[in-house]
């Protein structure tokens, strides 16, 4: 393996971590995630299909109460945002800076936003009554919470069925839990860390990610915001939505960042091409990605990122306050990626053999490996490019 920049800026690094950083989950009720099953279940439970809103209108109203309760027991109001340019994340930093960032509710705000919905149908054709899915717009909260373990999470809750949830953490925060419960020192600017005063153990920390304990806390949320359960029967179930995952080069001064960070990314934006983001993602080009690759290939400036886009998938680099390197892969489909594990077929045999990845929570541990391997390729890649950073710095200091 050729020599990458963690290994020419070794004197000058404070550290490396390699992270989840935003994780967005969504939730669905087993028996109602699809019109043919809430229609099954409307059958098996005598309700007439016309009949659809009257049953919904009263859980609605069930999580309306929820709120409104959450909000007169912790001593918080509930905020409607109307406006789409008002930032949900800046009201919340707002509210905590006055608050502080003590566990528990720290916020709940409403907004009026696009949500999955049911519409009785009658085909005179068949003279089959049913339920259509059918766009619709309903009352949403978002639950904000500092939780102990997570650090800031939220909750997003439609007050209409099938009620699908959405729920954020991000990985740096719940690093920072754990770093603090372990009385390991450590400085943060938004959500890099700049100083760990125990970077390996850091690590260790970060890559112990346990679903198990997740799920629990999911489903504590769920229960909470969202008490519709007994009325389905069945446990949400937790698919991940979207996934980022960084590998952070944090360097001692930004006086070697900046001057690489610039050359970097002015080769990035013109020498990478789609065969290479496809290598970087762990993929080979066939006949079916070709194809992909010349209509869904992408390489933007964002500001101070470039990003590689491909489908759903896409490979960053930024900086940070002028002191950290951030490689990032995002998926919007974690199925993209494909490994090596247990299918199980319609006969109900099972065999091994490479797959996609399932969309449950349960595989975060299998991608965190993926997504490393996909910044780790990135990284050798940008290590390959010419480093003018050194003379810059040389012909600066002179002038």
């Amino acid at each position: 393996m050729n020599e990458t920049l963690t290994d020419r800026y070794s004197d000058r690094l404070a550290g490396t971590l390699s992270c989840y950083d935003r994780i967005v989950i969504t939730g669905t009720l087993p028996g109602a995630c699809y019109a043919d099953g809430m229609t099954s279940y409307l059958n098996a439970h005598h309700i007439r299909i016309f009949d659809y809103p009257r049953f919904a209108e009263p859980l609605r109203d069930r999580i309306r109460e929820t709120a409104q309760a959450l909000a007169a027991g912790h001593g918080v109001k509930i905020e409607h945002i109307a406006k789409a340019h008002i930032r949900k994340e800046e009201v919340v930093a707002a509210v905590i800076k006055e608050r502080g960032d003590h566990p528990g509710l720290v916020h709940i705000i409403s907004a009026m936003e696009a949500c999955d919905a049911y519409e009785p149908w009658h085909d005179k054709q068949t003279h089959r009554t049913f339920l259509r899915h059918t766009p619709g717009k309903c009352l949403h909260y978002y639950f904000y919470f500092i939780d102990e373990t997570l650090g800031l999470v939220y909750l997003r809750v439609p007050t209409w069925c099938p009620f699908r949830l959405q729920f954020y953490c991000n990985g740096h925060s719940r690093l920072a839990c754990v770093l603090t419960a372990e009385g390991i020192d450590y400085a943060m600017a938004d959500n890099a860390f700049i100083r760990i005063d125990d970077w390996a153990r850091a690590q260790e920390l970060a890559d112990d990610f346990a679903p198990d304990s997740l799920h629990a806390i999911l489903d504590r949320y769920a229960q909470q915001c969202c008490p519709v359960l007994d009325v389905f029967g069945r446990p949400y179930h937790w698919s991940l939505m979207q996934v980022e995952y960084s590998t952070d080069l944090v360097f001692r001064s930004e006086a070697v960042m900046k001057p690489l960070y610039e050359a970097l990314s002015r080769q990035a934006i013109f020498s990478v091409k789609a065969e290479q983001v496809a290598t970087f993602l762990g993929k080979k080009i066939t006949s079916q990605l070709a194809q992909e690759l010349g209509s869904r290939f992408a390489t933007r400036i964002e500001g101070t990122c470039i990003k590689h886009h491909l489908g759903k998938v896409s490979v960053k680099m930024y900086d940070k306050f002028g002191r950290v390197l951030r490689l990032e892969t995002t998926t919007n489909d974690v199925s993209f990626f494909k490994h090596y594990r247990k299918v199980e077929h319609r006969d109900h045999h099972e065999t091994r053999e490479v797959a996609p990845l399932k969309k449950t929570i349960y595989s975060l541990v299998d991608l965190r490996g993926i997504l490393l391997g996909c910044n780790r390729r990135y990284l050798e890649y940008l290590s390959a490019l010419d480093d003018f950073s050194a003379g810059d710095r040389n012909l600066e200091r002179l002038t």
